[in-house]
């Protein structure tokens, strides 16, 4: 059995390596602007099944796994900025206060012909830094690569206080909900250890 990601986010390989699964990497290519939906969970869920399934048409006998993740903020729901003004502009709307991490997870078994499809949230508290700070970790182009403008596991994670929540989720998959999913499925995940 090998585990596929359906994922060009080197962040979330390096999460599955890091618990010893070094996972086929199959980006999905999916158009995310083709699923419009308000409610941030619902919205992670579809966008994570569609790239699942869109790989899934290409792969057998595989487990795949697709993620998706958005922050929202203030009601509003915030995917990768499109521009350094657009990070710079959300990051002083963000600084000293909180957003909800979603993050969504299918995962499709070919060989059981079943998908399960779940989410993650985590509170994210931002620190209230200065704008000359925001400038600069704008300027090192991370943010524009992050849902939510920020990488936990980068630069970024200096300018958050606190979590509420599963810290991996941040980082762009809830571990301990993939686990749950592979127990649910009947799979023992100690198998895809390399």
């Amino acid at each position: 059995m090998e585990l596929v990601l359906a994922s060009a986010s080197p962040a979330r390989r390096r999460l599955l390596q890091g618990i010893g699964i070094n996972p086929i990497v199959h980006v999905s290519n999916f158009d995310e602007d083709q699923i419009k939906e308000s409610d941030p969970a619902r919205l992670v869920e579809a966008l994570a099944l569609a790239k699942a399934e869109t790989v899934a048409k290409q792969r057998q006998n595989a487990l795949i796994l697709g993620c998706d993740s958005v922050l929202l903020v203030q009601g509003e729901i915030l995917g990768k900025p499109e521009s350094p003004a657009e990070a710079i502009a959300r990051w002083q709307s963000m600084r000293g206060s909180y957003g909800v991490l979603y993050t969504g997870h299918a995962l499709v078994d070919q060989n059981q012909q079943r998908t399960l499809v779940r989410h993650g949230m985590t509170k994210v508290h931002f620190a209230k830094i200065d704008d000359a700070t925001i400038k600069a970790y704008v300027a090192s182009e991370e943010p524009l690569q992050c849902a939510g403008c920020f990488a936990l596991e980068g630069k970024g994670g200096l300018f958050i206080e606190k979590l509420e929540g599963c810290h991996s989720n941040v980082i762009g998959l809830s571990l301990p909900l993939l686990r749950k999913m592979f127990v649910e499925l009947g799979h023992d995940i100690s198998k895809l250890w390399s």
